[in-house]
């Protein structure tokens, strides 16, 4: 007797197939971008929502954390463009041009596009799916992580986004902004996608913001395809401060080409449960690429970094420095792979993971990996988890420093560590501040 094995699906698993089948027709764009989602949603449906058995995933088990699957996000009406104007998008004052979407949705009269520098063309991802634009003709889903279950389920509903190029030698004066707000009052889910192609010789800095209200719990999925092109240099921040109950999931697919410079950072203060994927590839020799990231977690907050360079050509750096101060019950993961591929001679890699706690009840874990098949190679990673160091305490409080006040300072020179690296020095300035205020309101 042959018995028919079937898969249950879970309560979320279940409600994206209802939600796909409902909206796949109406989902921007046709042709080869309506076979990507179906194909994309069929990769979805054979593996399921990850769990701790997917060792990508085994720190964030996202078919227990993820109970349902919200409703799509309808439009933002009146009431809720006017509540985004009201949110901080977490980077002050600085000089910038912003690109906003309320719910998932683009706003164009909350955005900038005046006086657009010459090579610089920015759009909206829905209507360039819909209008078959070239660009995204050209690089959709080419730089994507292929075997990626979020990735999969963002291709399959992706909404809007930005569609931004920056042509060859076109230096971007002012940082653009990519802020992506909640303002719905109802539970709801939200796919962004963003496409963003910097050509030979080109210097941009890129933003990217995620914020939204403490209630209602809410679910986002984004993505961000970036195509670094040779001599290109791009700067790219993400400031994660999602509401309080928000499940979170961001992922970057970065190819970086010969004498490019690439200089990212993730800052997390917010979200229930964040996962933050990034997966970057040398694709052209002597390339520099400096990934770092920093958390800020109290409550029973949960934040997982996940990162995967790849050296597929010699002679590249990449550095990884991530730092996370965890509080209360709250959970820092950081999962990091090298992986040098043959011939890829030359590499030098280092990654390191930091993680100070400042609860019994706090945890930390951390994976890093390398996978190497070339000979010539200098790569090296390491990981720490611990207290804040009672000798340095004492140093300061020796000299008259308050107790709090010498934790505060011994928090703020940890976190400093990976945000020396930006470039930008106002938005150091910022990120500084929010650590100080942070640490203000943990007393």
């Amino acid at each position: 007797m042959n018995a028919e094995i079937r898969q249950i699906k879970t309560a979320a698993e279940q409600g994206l197939a209802d939600a796909f089948s409902r909206v796949r027709a109406s989902l921007p764009g046709a042709g080869a971008v309506a076979a990507l989602r179906e194909k994309a949603f069929s990769d979805f449906e054979a593996r399921g929502l990850p769990h701790r058995r997917v060792e990508e995933w085994k720190y964030t088990d996202l078919r227990a954390l993820m109970r349902d699957a919200k409703p799509l996000a309808a439009p933002p009406d009146a009431q809720a463009k006017e509540r985004a104007k009201q949110v901080d998008t977490l980077v002050g004052d600085i000089d910038r041009r912003r690109i906003v979407f309320v719910d998932g949705v683009f706003a164009p009269d909350l955005s900038d596009f005046s006086d657009l520098e010459s090579g610089l063309s920015i759009r909206p991802m829905a209507e360039a799916l819909a209008q078959g634009d070239p660009l995204v003709t050209a690089h959709l889903g080419k730089v994507a992580a292929n075997n990626d279950v979020a990735v999969a389920l963002n291709t399959a509903f992706m909404g809007d986004g930005a569609v931004i190029r920056i042509a060859e030698g076109i230096v971007v004066e002012h940082p653009i902004h990519l802020v992506f707000i909640t303002a719905g009052e109802k539970p709801a889910a939200a796919f962004m996608r963003s496409l963003v192609v910097v050509e030979r010789g080109a210097r941009a800095m890129l933003m990217e913001s995620y914020v939204g209200p403490a209630a209602p719990d809410y679910q986002i999925n984004s993505a961000l395809e970036l195509v670094i092109a040779d001599n290109a240099h791009v700067d790219l921040i993400k400031l994660i401060g999602e509401g309080a109950n928000a499940l979170h999931i961001s992922s970057l697919m970065a190819s970086v080409g010969a004498h490019a410079r690439f200089n990212d950072f993730t800052f997390t203060t917010g979200g229930l449960t964040v996962r933050n994927q990034l997966f970057v590839q040398f694709n052209g020799e002597e390339a520099i690429a400096r990934v770092h990231g920093a958390n800020l977690l109290k409550g029973r907050q949960h934040a997982d970094t996940t990162l995967v360079a790849t050296h597929a050509v010699g002679h590249c750096q990449s550095r990884e420095i991530f730092k996370s101060v965890l509080d209360d019950e709250s959970r820092g993961v950081f999962q990091g792979k090298i992986i040098v591929q043959p011939h890829a001679q030359k590499t030098d890699a280092k990654m390191l993971a930091n993680a100070l706690l400042l609860s019994e009840a706090a945890e930390a874990d951390a994976k890093p990996e390398l996978e190497i098949f070339a000979d010539d190679v200098v790569c090296g990673h390491g990981a720490t988890a611990g207290a804040l160091d009672e000798d340095l305490l004492f140093y300061l409080r020796a000299r008259g420093i308050p107790p709090k006040e010498a934790e505060a300072l011994l928090i703020q020179a940890f976190i400093g560590d990976a945000v020396e690296g930006i470039e930008h020095a106002g938005l150091r300035e910022v990120l500084m501040e929010s650590v100080v205020a942070w640490l203000a309101a943990r007393g």
